[in-house]
């Protein structure tokens, strides 16, 4: 089991569950829940229950409780599912038991953070299987929610897939920008060597010849960016015992599989954090 209070707390941000949370609920509630105090509710125990309505994997329920009970303290939460468990339609994933107001305020602020961390989890889930048989790790990107990469790379590794850099400043990547810059790969790798000791360099490139001088350069991965298969099966024979190869571009659940039958090391996607379904989830009072 995941735990979520450890999460984000990762190198290079200060940013942790609970001020992800009070920001939400802020952002939400702002000067008041209008609709709520209009009503004049009597601040009797009532029951709430968080039920699935379509099939898929939870990711986010310990941030989902935490909402509930930075609105109220007193409310009592019980999880019928922990993070990583696979739900269908109608199953119980939760039941909230308190003050109907505070119940209402938490409300959607939970469910935005549960529903699309469970659909983060629920594609990567899904990815991860069509890699079953081969050594292949799927890895994600920085093309996250601003913020909220933590929390999103964190329903990454729930699925089943492992975490690429948290930011720019656990790896050294050089992308085909940084190379122009400098003229070349062979010229940029150079100037990061004199600097760099500590972390690992991985460069993009987009064609075997260009594989080839990034090697020679003595650089520790390589992503083949945007290759088809016959490309990235040649790069392989070539390349695939003396540095770590990564595939990068256009990656689907449609054609994961394949690309893995390469040989290839590492397969990343952004499709992962910016292209999921949030998954259809519900929160309703019951007698």
């Amino acid at each position: 089991h995941l735990h979520a209070q450890m999460l984000f707390f990762y190198p290079g941000g200060s940013m942790n569950s609970s001020e992800i949370i009070r920001l939400a609920l802020a952002e939400d509630i702002g000067s008041g829940d209008i609709s709520t105090a209009y009503l004049e509710l009597e601040p009797v125990p009532e029951k709430a229950f968080m039920i699935a309505k379509a099939k898929g994997v939870l990711a986010g329920l310990d941030i989902a409780r935490e909402v509930f009970l930075t609105v109220d303290k007193s409310l009592k939460i019980t999880l019928y599912s922990r993070d990583g468990d696979e739900v269908k339609p109608g199953s119980e994933i939760m039941r909230v038991e308190g003050n109907p107001a505070s119940i209402l305020q938490g409300e959607r602020t939970a469910l935005n953070f549960l529903q699309r961390m469970s659909g983060i989890a629920t594609l990567t889930r899904s990815m991860v299987r069509e890699l079953e048989g081969t050594s292949v790790r799927l890895l994600d990107t920085r093309k996250t929610t601003p913020l909220l990469r933590g929390l999103e790379k964190y329903a990454v590794r729930v699925g089943g897939g492992f975490n690429h850099r948290f930011g720019l400043y656990d790896m050294v990547m050089l992308k085909e920008n940084h190379i122009r810059a400098c003229g070349g790969i062979t010229e940029a790798v150079n100037r990061v060597k004199k600097h760099n000791t500590a972390h690992k360099i991985e460069v993009e490139v987009t064609n075997i010849h260009e594989l080839e001088e990034a090697v020679s350069a003595g650089v520790d991965r390589v992503m083949l960016d945007n290759m088809n298969l016959t490309q990235i099966r040649a790069c392989v024979r070539r390349f695939g015992k003396k540095v770590e190869l990564e595939v990068s571009g256009g990656v689907t659940l449609a054609n994961i599989a394949k690309l893995a039958q390469t040989g290839i090391h590492y397969i990343s996607s952004g499709a992962l954090t910016h292209s999921y379904q949030s998954l259809d989830i519900s929160l309703l009072f019951k007698e």
